[in-house]
């Protein structure tokens, strides 16, 4: 997809029929900050991008799924590091909200409170925030910090900034596994307030 010289996707084919697509950055944002929050399910998390991103949600849910993946990484069907190693989580539209705000505002002069952009022509403005800006400073020092190469002023200062520094990293465990480590805890409570109760 050439950004120059093609018309942004407004729709995906499905079983042979058109289905329109949210296609406005506010969709987009919404759909990564559902994928951001740790308290929503796998399950919960694919059915809120099927229901920002379709106004019909197709019958054939997983190629839905599939193509709202795709259409959300900018066109690219998977979103890889390159060397088969995960990505470093270097920002956050939740955490980073006000940065990334202020940020189009100083680069590009837009106000994404005001205006309405494209995903993909968001994405593209948004890879292309200035160096100078805040919140290009704060992920260049994220990385640094994440690599390794932070000198000890940084560190400091990233301890200092305290919870606007951190990026959550994602709950990857299933429903199961939080289930599970949620009674592990009730037990292991409910087994201390027992051996107050005996030491009294």
């Amino acid at each position: 997809m050439n950004l120059l010289v093609e018309d942004l996707p407004e729709a995906v084919a499905i079983g042979g029929r058109e289905y329109e697509l949210r296609s406005d950055h506010r969709t987009g944002i919404r759909v990564i900050l559902a994928f951001e929050d740790n308290e929503l399910t796998g399950p919960e998390k694919r059915a809120l991008l099927l229901s920002n991103l379709y106004p019909e949600i197709p019958d054939d849910q997983e190629t839905a799924f599939a193509l709202g993946v795709k259409f959300l990484n900018g066109g690219e069907a998977e979103v890889e590091d390159g060397d088969g190693e995960p990505a470093l989580r270097l920002y956050s539209f939740s955490t980073d909200a006000g940065y990334i705000y202020a940020a189009f505002r100083q680069t590009h002069g837009i106000d994404l409170e005001r205006e309405t952009l494209h995903w993909w022509k968001f994405l593209a403005l948004f890879m292309d925030l200035g160096s100078e800006t805040s919140f290009c400073h704060l992920v260049s020092l994220r990385k640094r910090i994440k690599t390794g190469k932070a000198t000890k002023e940084e560190r400091q200062a990233a301890r200092e900034m305290g919870a606007a520094f951190d990026v959550p990293e994602p709950d990857t465990r299933t429903l199961e596994e939080r289930e599970q480590e949620a009674e592990f805890l009730r037990l292991v409570e409910e087994g201390e307030r027992r051996r107050e109760q005996h030491q009294k």
